[in-house]
């Protein structure tokens, strides 16, 4: 008798299961907290140079000062990154007036952000912006490489040492690299501790999942990794009201980072162990290059890395970029989250109706389909803009949920955990090049979206 056949014969979904799966679903609910706090970590408010010598425009409005010290851009609005060699005053008498021969030069004395929105961001902090906004989207790249090697990491450790025990060094892991992360003093400092941090908390990622599904039947497994994924989404609107009621990155990152003693705390007593540990001695040793051992699990194996790098790509694309939809970008991270719920129930009923594979590859094509028409939709449409951004995070958001409910059946139990770090590390991949392809948008402003819509329809 396998081990399928003995959790249905003891029921398949009783009082452990819900119990598990409850256990299961907090540290699920804190994986958006880190993976998309860089919309709000590393947010760029308005900001223009630095005036020197402040005391000579003291009879000057600031409105004024900023007129005879700062160029304007083509929109018309003042420049970031630029400022007048010398003040202008004769733009006092007609600031209108088109310059010619006027000499400019970057910012020679720093920044002024406007503090209406965030007291501080790593960007605000280091000056992450004009010559130096690469830094800034890099923080996010410098996460998702943790994540990555944290997949290979976590992903061949938990099945060598358990499921359990793997997950509180996650926890651990998290909790001090985050509060660490949180007391930066340098940018490097900070980019080290951040990839730890991602580096650390990728074993929640891909451990949750396939340590529900073990414990219940097959005629439950997808209704458990709908449960457990829906905490994301849970997350993700949870991160729009804390992002909200705390402006200060240092305090921000502190407040999602020390939840994790909550999770050390549930595992402490709890005795969860899970059924790859419990058949270890008669499975034998894996590894992953099992995974490419027959050519059913290469062709898995290339498939799957496929489909895991499109849909990351393409929804951390869709989730990084929050602004120029008409909402505020609290209201935009909240709906984003909130679409994602009535998502997972359509991929419910999809899997069950239509197939995994099937769902799969309609979904993706539908989120790049959402993200090509926003392209060609006006700006000055932002009512449609906003919703089919919705539409296009929710098809997004069921791409992956489907593709990790896919994978981990795929995978036979012995090689589950090594096939979700693998697949993990080719998502986190995509996931660290999302932010990167933000830089692009200084060449064309629509082609980070004409990327998301390639890799999502092509995958």
């Amino acid at each position: 008798m396998n081990f399928e056949e003995l959790l249905r014969e003891v029921g398949g979904f009783g009082r452990f299961q819900i119990l598990t799966l409850l256990l299961l679903c907090f540290p699920r609910l804190l994986l958006p907290l880190h993976f998309l706090l860089h919309n709000f970590l590393a947010a760029i408010p308005g900001h223009h140079c630095a005036i020197p010598h402040q005391q000579q425009f003291a009879n000057l409005t600031k409105e004024e000062v900023l007129i005879i010290n700062i160029p304007r851009d083509f929109n018309g609005a003042f420049s970031s990154c630029e400022m007048f060699s010398e003040p202008q005053f004769h733009l006092l008498l007609n600031s209108s007036l088109e310059l010619t021969n006027v000499s400019v030069q970057s910012c020679q004395y720093g920044w002024i952000y406007d503090q209406s929105q965030f007291i501080s961001t790593i960007a605000t902090q280091w000056n992450l912006v004009c010559e130096h906004k690469s830094l800034n989207q890099a923080t996010a790249t410098f996460f998702f490489f943790g994540v990555m090697f944290g997949a290979v990491i976590f992903g061949d450790l938990s099945d060598r040492f358990g499921r359990k025990r793997m997950l509180l060094v996650s926890y651990l892991g998290t909790l001090i690299f985050g509060v660490l992360s949180s007391a930066s003093v340098s940018y490097s400092m900070f980019a080290v501790t951040w990839t730890l941090t991602g580096m650390s908390i990728c074993g929640l990622s891909i451990i949750v999942i396939p340590l529900g599904m073990e414990w219940v039947d097959i005629e439950h497994r997808t209704v458990s990794g709908v449960i457990t994924s829906l905490y994301w989404s849970f997350g993700n609107m949870l991160l729009a009201l804390i992002a909200y009621l705390v402006r200060d990155w240092h305090w921000l990152l502190l407040t999602i980072s020390l939840p994790c003693i909550v999770g050390i705390i549930s595992l402490w007593w709890s005795l969860l162990k899970t059924a790859a540990v419990i058949r270890q001695k008669s499975d034998g040793n894996y590894s992953y290059i099992s995974l490419f051992r027959t050519p059913m699990l290469r062709r898995i194996s290339f498939c799957m890395a496929a489909v895991w790098f499109g849909a990351a790509f393409s929804y951390y694309i869709m989730s990084m970029n929050i602004t120029g939809f008409g909402l505020g970008m609290y209201m935009t991270q909240f709906v984003f989250g909130f679409i994602e719920v009535p998502a997972k129930l359509l991929v419910f009923v999809m899997v069950n109706r239509v197939g995994r594979r099937k769902s799969q590859a309609w979904v993706l094509i539908l989120s790049g389909l959402s993200v090509g028409i926003n392209i060609i939709v006006p700006t000055s449409q932002g009512i449609l803009r906003s919703v089919i951004a919705i539409i296009g995070k929710g098809f997004a958001e069921a791409a992956f949920t489907i593709v990790f409910l896919y994978s981990s059946e795929l995978y036979p139990t012995i090689l589950r955990q090594s096939g979700q770090g693998y697949c993990s590390f080719m998502a986190r991949l995509g996931a660290s090049v999302a932010p990167l392809a933000f830089l692009l948008n200084s060449i064309w402003k629509p082609l980070p979206q004409v990327a998301a819509f390639a890799m999502a329809v092509l995958c």
